[in-house]
């Protein structure tokens, strides 16, 4: 029988987490209830961020079976349906892109909220992101 999984992140800022979404490809809208895919019995789940994706090939919306809920401790948690997971890549290194370019929000933000400027950035081909700021 498949249900939604849970798994644990560290992120907590839902503005944050929406400009990573939107920066790997996907939309993050929020209060969306996850809806059981066919033939599939478990509970539907609410989330504060569902998860969606443009379909070049059919030119519209495709609501994936993944969203991002806060938990007790005020944390994300991605929540999917992983026996439907449909992206060319494992939901691990979804999470990865996610977090990453997460990180390099709450980075950037941060450091020009403290008056710095971003003064170069580039991401190498491992996909290490180098960011330089200055701050007069």
């Amino acid at each position: 029988m498949s249900h939604f999984t849970n798994i644990k992140t560290k992120l907590k800022d839902k503005d944050f987490l929406i400009k990573a979404l939107l920066t790997i490809g996907y939309t993050g809208t929020e209060n969306v209830l996850l809806k059981n895919p066919s033939n599939h019995q478990h509970e539907e789940v609410q989330v504060e961020i569902g998860v969606t994706k443009y379909d070049t090939s059919l030119e519209v919306m495709r609501p994936m079976t993944a969203g991002f809920k806060i938990n007790d401790d005020g944390v994300f948690e991605l929540v999917t349906e992983v026996d439907t997971w449909h992206e060319s890549f494992p939901i691990e290194r979804f999470l990865q892109k996610v977090t990453q370019a997460y990180a390099r929000y709450a980075v950037v933000e941060t450091a020009q909220s403290k008056g710095f400027k971003v003064t170069t950035e580039q991401k190498d081909v491992d996909n290490t992101i180098e960011i330089v700021m200055e701050k007069w």
